[in-house]
Parts: structure tokens; C-alpha cells; sequence
């Protein structure tokens, strides 16, 4: 198992930039919209209530963190979780935050 001495610079970095990433609520809706099946831009669009514009610029940047992944089927394109990870990493921290607290708590 890899300790926490064992974890490279370059790689606390990247982790970081996909935390902020997922960090921001309208991006976070955008790949949970996407989690269940590869969904068009403007599917997510209506489903936010955003504009088309704004749901591809975020699309662009979760694309470029390799967070969200695109196939075009024609002239749409439809984007779903990169990878099964991302799906985990979501679904760990939704049942982190429903865990009661622990009592430790100050």
C-alpha cells in the first residue's frame, strides 16, 4: 500500500486541480448528470436550467481533467464519467457526507 511519504509532488498537485475542479457546484451537477449514461450538452443544459454556452465550457475544462469523457453520435456529442474512479470517487464522498458524526467532533 502507498504511504503518504510515497505520493509525488506532480501527483498532490494533480489531485488538488481535481478537487477544485469538482469542487465548483454547477461543474459538480454537470458530472453527475452524467454519471447514469452518456448525456448531450444540451440534455445537461435543460436538466441545470443553464445555457448550452455555459455547460460546454465546463464540459471543456472537466474534459481536460479527464473527469468526463465525449463521443459524438452524429452531430451531438455526449459525455459521460471518464472512468469507473470518478463514479467511485463521487459516490464515496455522497456517503461520506450522509455518515452521521462520529461524536468526536469538537
Amino acid at each position: 500500500m502507498m504511504t503518504t511519504l510515497d505520493i509525488p509532488d506532480h501527483a498532490v498537485e494533480q489531485v488538488a486541480d481535481l478537487f477544485h475542479l469538482l469542487g465548483d457546484p454547477t461543474r459538480l451537477r454537470i458530472v453527475l448528470a452524467c454519471l447514469a449514461q452518456p448525456t448531450a450538452v444540451g440534455d445537461i443544459a435543460a436538466a441545470l436550467d443553464l445555457s448550452s454556452s455555459l455547460v460546454s465550457h465546463h464540459l471543456r475544462l472537466l474534459r481536460a481533467a479527464r473527469i468526463v469523457k465525449a463521443e459524438r453520435q452524429g452531430k451531438q456529442v455526449f459525455y459521460a464519467a471518464a472512468d469507473a474512479h470518478i463514479s467511485s470517487l463521487l459516490s464515496n464522498m455522497f456517503e461520506h457526507i450522509a455518515e452521521p458524526a462520529n461524536g468526536n467532533d469538537p
